[in-house]
């Protein structure tokens, strides 16, 4: 797992948490003091974010021996060895909490993934991400995301053009939207165009979508929007997509399924670190 600003974002976890000392192991523990580290899993799941961890208990003693028992974007059930570090007490107990809150939070959304994932195995259908993450964590949430069997919709506004009711609004309509996009992107991007109803599908159609994104509609009107695309265009169905309702929108035929819930509403997967 290597992101552009991991360093960073793990310095400045650790600074948040440990401030100007950690005050009750550097009063516990002299220097120099080794120790065993183990992170078991308490609940079934997927694990994802074991390199981060590695990365945690290096950058507070470099010579830290990190040995993982899982991959990434493995299952596991409860009491599941993830791993082990061996190093500087002080260092494991000091970094404990921020590489726990790293691998809990991303196991938590690859485990959800994997489980709207298999609901969806049998169709078509791909469950995809959004823009919809923490800030500052975007790349990792999004890793966890392929971890647990899912596609990345755009990472930000720079990789893909998203043509949304905003944009519509500002440009004057649809067709001047994507006519105005097309004559000034590189013709190597598709673009994706947000609609709300049938006559928007149509205009959007017309100007020559790529893809058609296809904003809280409901089942009836969905499939109507498969039906009148007919393969002409990518869709993709979104909103309040969750376990209840995915089965019945891949149902619909579409190609693409967003969920912001992937990661604004996944919860952290339950982990422990035991020191031995």
């Amino acid at each position: 797992m290597i992101f552009f600003g991991l360093q960073e974002l793990i310095e400045q976890a650790l600074a948040e948490d440990i401030g100007p000392g950690d005050i009750t192991t550097l009063n516990l523990v002299s220097p120099g003091v080794t120790a065993r580290g183990e992170f078991r899993s308490k609940a079934a799941g997927v694990v994802a974010g074991l390199d981060i961890c590695r990365a945690v208990f290096q950058r507070l003693d470099p010579q830290a021996v990190f040995t993982p028992g899982k991959q990434d974007g493995d299952s596991i059930v409860p009491g599941d060895l993830l791993a082990e570090v061996q190093g500087e007490t002080q260092a494991l107990l000091t970094g404990e909490r921020v590489a726990l809150n790293f691998l809990q939070r991303l196991s938590g959304i690859a485990t959800k993934t994997r489980h709207m994932s298999e609901l969806i195995a049998d169709q078509k259908a791909q469950l995809v991400d959004t823009r919809k993450t923490t800030p500052g964590l975007r790349n990792l949430e999004k890793y966890a995301v392929k971890a647990g069997g899912g596609r990345n919709h755009r990472i930000g506004l720079f990789d893909g053009v998203m043509i949304k009711d905003n944009h519509i609004q500002a440009a004057g309509g649809i067709k001047q939207a994507v006519v105005t996009v097309r004559e000034k992107v590189p013709h190597t991007l598709k673009i994706e165009v947000e609609v709300e109803n049938l006559a928007q599908l149509e205009e959007a159609l017309q100007a020559g979508a790529d893809i058609i994104m296809l904003d809280n509609m409901d089942l009836a009107t969905m499939k109507e929007a498969v039906r009148i695309v007919n393969g002409r265009a990518l869709l993709e169905a979104s909103g309040g997509i969750n376990e209840a309702t995915i089965v019945d929108v891949a149902g619909t035929g579409v190609d693409f399924i967003s969920c912001g819930a992937l990661t604004h509403s996944a919860a952290s997967l339950d982990i422990s670190f035991y020191l031995r």
